[in-house]
């Protein structure tokens, strides 16, 4: 569809081909890339990056194992700094790492069917490694912290090697995380343990900090992976698009040119992120930070404090800056984009200029929607356009656009206040249960624990955003609804769940939560035999703590529902009642287990 080639003539460079020629003009003034980065990014952040590169593709190797790798890394950097013509030092980056990985003796006896992708020629090499990366992998350990005074001690006799040491055991756990994220933790690390170790519970103070960095790594890890998702899925039109939509909304000041060529460069750098070549991915993320510092006065005046931060500290403090505030007397935009006698004559001589461009001044009018409500507005005014310019009379064919474009934003509006209001006023369980009963009724083919999971993950987008402040629980409520149903999604490329799933995933990025919404019952279905066993209660459940007890609750709801889809709210309320009468009354008896059987 047309909205997926919006963004305008500037993205044009953005086609696989021509980023190549984008890396090639960037890298033109320099003959060796490894010389260039090494140069760029100093001794150590490069030791830390070739580390953190290494430990992500190759999981199993020994911190030791792969300090020798990065050794031989860092030597040739060396040797092509003193020497930009020497051979090996004019091959790309991502080649580097992968001719040294593809020279260990033993790869095919501790990676197997991994060492065939040695054979193959560069892309297609990467993208086969990239495909045996295993995420959160059960074959390591969890990570065993040295005790307190031992790590302090460690800290002050061998600060680099102990943070070599973290940026490995992040690296190896999340061989997704982007590079630049680690070294954000691996500064957060430190500071943790600067402040710490002067405590006198060295440990309970680690604990906590430990704990806060924990889940800011979760955090960022599946932002960023629904980030190359849509890279990768979508293709960077709509990458950007997303992207155009979000940054207007942060930096309503900066003029469009500048918006879009930051939009440009954050797509260049993700790119090299998510395809592993992470020293690459950090120096251009730098660069681009920079380039963000040296401009405050243009983009935000919320960029200053993290402008003063360390360089490593930069980048999550500008992600996590709020919007600034928007221009005074910002015009409407009806006049320009719907009263204006030359809408059609500007959008057919521009196409992707001119939506773009309004992409860019609707966001910054709007801070309080979600990008992806953006891009459907967008849609649409996009589509009576199409329609209206071929008419006789455009203007009176697309004078009631901001009624039509307005109805995109109610929808969504409703659904969150309506959704919110159920958590505020019944709770966590309630929600729960509610999203429970809708989504198993839409896909019964889905397992009763992954329908748990996603039911969880869902109600901890209520538990996020409902807390918020009104005008910011649309946008918290879709970003991250649509990172539940793209994770679902993927998934169900390989295990298709039903027709009208399948109808929805392949929906444009911006209309699958919309889609999903709308979902009804899966009339296909038919229900399994019934099956006593899933309905077999014991005196396990009177022992099990409240939070078991209630898990075994929730599953027994979805059960039920696989065997009955078109039960009414009425019925699932009386059995979600019987049930909770059932437990009180057999946990008191004598004989539980034969309670139970009766009941």
């Amino acid at each position: 569809m047309k909205w997926l080639t919006l963004i305008s003539l500037i993205f044009l460079l953005s086609s696989a081909t021509s980023r190549n020629l984008h890396r090639a003009a960037r890298d033109a003034d320099h003959k060796s890339p490894i010389a260039h980065r090494y140069n760029d990014l100093k001794e150590e952040t490069f030791k830390g990056v070739t580390m953190i590169t290494f430990a992500q593709y190759l999981q199993k190797c020994s911190y030791d194992g792969l300090s020798k790798l990065v050794k031989d890394i860092v030597d040739l950097a060396h040797k092509c700094v003193a020497n930009e013509d020497a051979p090996e030092c004019t091959k790309p980056l991502p080649t580097v790492f992968l001719d040294r990985i593809c020279q260990i003796d033993q790869l095919r006896d501790s990676y197997g069917d991994m060492a065939d992708c040695c054979g193959k020629a560069d892309p297609e090499r990467n993208q086969c490694f990239l495909s045996f990366k295993v995420h959160q992998p059960d074959f390591i350990p969890p990570y065993q912290r040295p005790a307190a005074d031992v790590i302090c001690t460690q800290y002050q006799d061998n600060r680099v090697a102990l943070l070599g040491n973290f940026v490995y055991s992040v690296g190896r756990r999340n061989p997704f995380l982007h590079a630049p994220a680690i070294l954000g933790l691996a500064a957060e690390y430190e500071n943790a343990l600067k402040s710490c170790c002067s405590e006198s519970d060295v440990g309970a103070c680690l604990d906590e900090k430990a704990s806060v960095i924990k889940e800011r790594a979760k955090l960022i890890g599946v932002k960023q992976q629904h980030g190359c998702r849509i890279l990768e899925k979508y293709g960077e039109r709509t990458f950007q698009a997303n992207k155009l939509a979000r940054m207007s909304q942060k930096y309503p000041k900066a003029p469009f040119p500048e918006v879009v060529k930051m939009v440009h460069d954050v797509k260049d750098a993700y790119r090299e992120c998510c395809e592993g070549d992470m020293v690459e991915c950090v120096d251009d993320w730098s660069e681009l930070v920079n380039s963000l510092c040296s401009k405050q006065d243009v983009f935000s005046s919320k960029l200053k404090p993290c402008c003063e931060k360390p360089a490593v500290e930069r980048t999550k403090c500008i992600m996590e800056a709020d919007f600034d505030e928007k221009p005074d007397n910002l015009p409407s935009l009806v006049e320009k984009y719907i009263q204006d006698k030359e809408v059609c004559k500007s959008y057919e001589a521009g196409h992707d200029a001119f939506l773009s461009e309004f992409v860019y001044e609707y966001s910054r009018r709007h801070p309080e929607l979600s990008t992806t409500v953006i891009l459907r507005i967008t849609k649409g005014y996009e589509t009576l356009l199409d329609k209206c310019c071929k008419t006789d009379n455009p203007a009176e064919c697309y004078a009631n656009a901001e009624e039509e474009l307005n109805k995109h934003i109610k929808e969504t509006q409703e659904l969150v206040k309506t959704n919110c209001d159920l958590y505020n006023s019944h709770g966590q369980e309630d929600f729960l249960k509610g999203i429970l009963v809708r989504y198993t009724k839409k896909m019964p083919q889905v397992s009763t624990d992954t329908l748990l999971e996603i039911g969880k993950k869902m109600t901890a987008v209520g538990t996020k955003c409902c807390s918020l402040p009104e005008e910011k629980r649309l946008s918290c409520s879709e970003h991250y609804l649509s990172i539940v149903i793209e994770k679902m999604c993927k998934k169900q490329e390989s295990t298709p769940i039903n027709d009208q799933v399948t109808h929805c995933c392949n929906e444009l990025y911006s209309y699958k939560r919309p889609c999903f919404t709308a979902m009804g019952i899966d009339t296909k279905y038919v229900p399994p035999p019934f099956d006593p066993m899933m309905f077999n209660f014991d005196d396990k459940l009177c022992s099990a703590p409240p939070a078991e007890r209630e898990e075994g609750q929730m599953k027994l709801l979805i059960n039920l529902i696989k065997r009955k889809p078109q039960m009414t709210e009425e019925q699932i309320k009386t059995i979600a009642g019987g049930f909770t009468d059932m437990v009180e009354k057999c946990c008191k008896a004598a004989d539980t287990d034969s309670c139970f059987g009766e009941e």
